[in-house]
């Protein structure tokens, strides 16, 4: 390994750290510098750094407060490692998309909303009055019409009841109120209904009582005796759990079955404005504030510095300063009232960082998780100039990321490896961005690397052609865009951040063709056991080859049932809340962690317990049960977890929890699900997420395997390794928001190269000729070297 010479008197202090794969790793990382953590994915760099670092920063500053409110705050367990010291708070900005429903917005995320409304209720005329009677989320303020929603979301009334029904004839259709759920009990066993008249038969009391009473209680029969419960009628209770609800942390079945069963629409009263009558009649500046927050945030800069008078420009100016912050972290297309709910995981993540730019806190340290996700290579030195702007005022910097851009502004590197899982855990290199690229590492060999266009394309196929003026999905910033993909190629739309690639891709393409495979970044559904084992549909395959073995029932090897260890109930470990103090998380005694009872311990399948077989690596699980000839099922067995290794993936073990992988080997795990289809239309989104560049290789092999079995391939992507790799390029552009919409390239990729105004050719230009700056003017295109 190499070290830098570094003053670590004052650095973080690592001693021991054994979290997941981590093999004892010993650091001290440099306090009041950037450090980027690097290696190939699933080598440890998280686990360093959020599940050791920013775990014990927060479990140690909990300890700070009373018992009263240690009690209400998240507990964090502390984290298997000898020593960690000489910490500061740390501020965590990672991954996880911004919730909070349809009455979150950027506007009220950032608390720009807050400051619109202040200066609209001292300078809007006519005033509607105090700053609430312009918020959407107050009840002076909001429409009545829609609860300041903007939009008419409700119980379908046609889909959710049968009326020539009864209640106890199956009338509710809707399915967590169907006969016998203690929802449906409510109505059916309370004496508020006769339970065998149909609905159509209802006075206009019942029907009324039926779907909108609420405010008294009712007696519900139970499995043990009768409780009383808070009636709502059947729209009343919808909305409470399914339309007043963030559906987002729900279960995508559950989502599913949500859309079902509503209709949706702009707001006839405030036409989608979410505001009552008296805010909308306010005006500054010949606009009300809804129309203000409509604007995107760089046009809106502009008007709010034209606001006049004492107090109006003191306000605005404040509200131009967060603005401004917004816009230099490269979300200046954006709009106040964009809905939270529909960014990027990485859009989310620079909006928080939004607060902390505005923050005078110093001595913090700040935690980012692959901060470039969704980013253009253009739009990566701003959030370069981001990090050294809070380092700058006297904070620690740590930085999950693979971007050589990134690493190239850091301090300090950190490279893990040598490999992933259970082949890393280890530090490979500390040092400087200069010192790594001259590193026997893969990081090293990926930031020397320099490769070419592909110059061999494929023969393109039929087109599949879409415009976005004739799409029924939503358009966004599109300026009536005509999109046609090659069938039987690998075609990349790239483009900055806002250009309209996932608008014009996964809404507009996408409804066009409903055939298409999409693997996007949206979270993956299941239980908090899902396993990749579980998930990839191989678990009960498994379970029946043990059955089989051992002549019992395959039940037996679930640790969610038969075969459960009575002591731990199947998780193999026991968390005892000790109330005011930390949660203690200790292995069950009875199964020593395995999960399992002894007796099923002790069946095998050529040598193995099921336990040994969870804690294979995929790629290890592989070789375990390679088909013999004439078993068809060990067979499907094998593909599918091939599958794993072929996505990247080989080194996750069967039985690990799905709820400790990053977002990037889970949108992989979705896509070793769907490999096996051939044929068909594939759609990406940004498949590189958490990708480290050598791991970016197998990726484009995975790619080219899938275009050779006959599939056609879109991906959207900013990376160049898989731009030069493809056969056929869209470019939007030329900038984001209302600066794009427009389709700026269709061609190769080596026609590109020479592309005389394309953001991302001029990037594009930089990784084939490491002399080249970006400013430089086009020229011919570069063959591989």
């Amino acid at each position: 390994m190499h070290t830098s010479r570094m003053h670590t008197e004052d650095g973080i202090r690592i001693s021991g750290a054994r979290e997941h794969n981590l093999q004892d790793v010993s650091l001290r990382i440099p306090r009041g510098k950037i450090t980027v953590f690097t290696g190939v994915s699933g080598s440890g760099k998280s686990s360093v750094v959020f599940d050791t670092v920013a775990v014990e920063s927060q479990r140690q500053l909990a300890e700070t407060f009373t018992w009263f409110v240690r009690n209400r705050l998240p507990r964090q367990e502390r984290p298997k490692a000898d020593a960690i010291e000489r910490l500061s708070p740390a501020i965590v900005v990672d991954q996880r998309r911004l919730g909070g429903g349809a009455r979150s917005t950027v506007g009220t995320v950032t608390d720009i909303h807050a400051v619109l409304r202040v200066l609209f209720s001292r300078c809007g005329t006519p005033s509607a009055g105090e700053a609430s009677a312009y918020s959407f989320n107050d009840p002076g303020g909001m429409c009545p019409g829609c609860d300041g929603l903007g939009r008419v979301v409700r119980l379908d009334l046609d889909r959710a009841l049968d009326t020539s029904k009864s209640l106890n004839g199956g009338a509710i259709l809707f399915p967590p109120a169907a006969i016998g759920t203690a929802w449906w009990q409510i109505y059916g066993e309370s004496g508020l209904f006769d339970p065998d008249k149909p609905l159509a038969r209802y006075d206009d009391r019942e029907w009324q009582l039926l779907l909108h009473g609420k405010g008294f209680s009712v007696k519900r029969r139970g499995s043990t005796g009768t409780y009383n419960n808070v009636y709502d009628g059947l729209v009343v209770g919808f909305e409470r759990l399914y339309v007043h609800r963030d559906l987002s942390t729900r279960t995508e079945r559950v989502r599913e079955m949500a859309r079902r069963y509503t209709h949706h629409g702009v707001c006839p009263r405030c036409a989608g404005a979410r505001l009552a009558a008296p805010a909308l009649a306010s005006r500054l500046l010949g606009r009300n504030i809804a129309e203000m927050a409509a604007l995107e945030i760089g046009h809106l800069i502009g008007v709010l510095k034209a606001v006049e008078g004492p107090v109006g420009e003191a306000v605005a100016a404040q509200a131009v300063a967060s603005l401004e912050r917004v816009e230099g972290i490269g979300l200046g297309y954006l709009s106040l009232d964009r809905e939270t709910s529909t960014l990027s995981g990485g859009e989310g993540q620079r909006l928080r960082m939004v607060r902390h730019l505005g923050s005078s806190l110093t001595g913090m340290t700040y935690i980012f998780d692959e901060p470039t996700t969704g980013l253009h290579p253009g739009d990566v030195a701003r959030l370069g100039d981001l990090l050294l702007r809070l380092r700058d005022k006297g904070n620690t910097v740590l930085v999950v990321e693979h971007d050589p851009d990134v690493i190239a502004v850091a301090d300090h590197v950190v490279d893990m490896g040598p490999g992933a899982g259970t082949r890393g855990g280890h530090v490979m290199f500390e040092g400087t961005p200069e010192q790594l690229a001259a590193a026997d590492t893969p990081t090293g060999r990926g930031l020397r690397r320099v490769t070419g266009v592909k110059r061999e394309v494929r023969e393109l196929g039929e087109w599949l052609t879409v415009s976005s003026a004739s799409s029924a999905a939503p358009v966004h910033n599109l300026k009536d865009v005509t999109l046609s993909v090659p069938t039987g190629v690998l075609t990349v739309v790239t483009g900055p951040a806002g250009s309209g690639k996932s608008t014009l891709v996964s809404e507009v393409f996408v409804a066009a063709h409903p055939e298409a495979i999409v693997v996007d970044q949206s979270a993956i559904g299941g239980s908090v056991r899902s396993t990749p084992a579980s998930y990839l549909g191989v678990l009960d395959a498994i379970r029946r080859a043990f059955g089989k073995a051992n002549a019992v029932a395959p039940g037996h090897f679930s640790f969610n049932s038969a075969g459960a260890c009575p002591g731990c109930r199947g998780r193999g470990e026991i968390q005892t809340d000790l109330a005011f103090m930390d949660p203690v998380t200790t292995t069950c005694e009875a199964c020593g962690g395995r999960r399992f009872t002894d007796a099923v311990l002790a069946m095998k399948l050529r040598g193995k317990s099921i336990a040994d077989v969870l804690e294979l690596t995929a790629g290890d699980a592989v070789e375990f049960f390679a088909a013999d000839e004439g078993q068809a099922a060990q067979g499907e067995l094998e593909r599918r977890l091939r599958a794993l290794v072929e996505v990247g993936l080989g080194y996750l073990t069967l039985g690990q929890p799905v709820s400790t992988l990053s977002g990037g080997e889970r949108q992989r795990l979705k896509l070793a699900t769907r490999l096996h289809l051939t044929g068909s239309l594939y759609v990406l989104d940004e498949p590189t997420t958490g990708l480290h560049m050598t791991d970016v290789d197998a990726l484009l092999a995975l790619l080219d395997r899938l275009v050779g079995s006959g599939n056609t391939v879109v991906v959207i992507e900013h990376d160049p390794q898989v731009v030069k790799h493809a056969d056929w390029v869209v470019d939007l552009g030329p900038g984001g928001g209302m600066r794009g919409g427009e389709i700026v390239f269709t061609g190769t990729p080596g026609e590109l190269l020479g592309h005389p105004t394309s953001l991302t050719a001029l990037h594009l230009r930089r990784t084939v000729d490491r002399t080249a700056r970006p400013d430089h003017p086009a020229g011919p295109p570069v063959g591989s070297r």
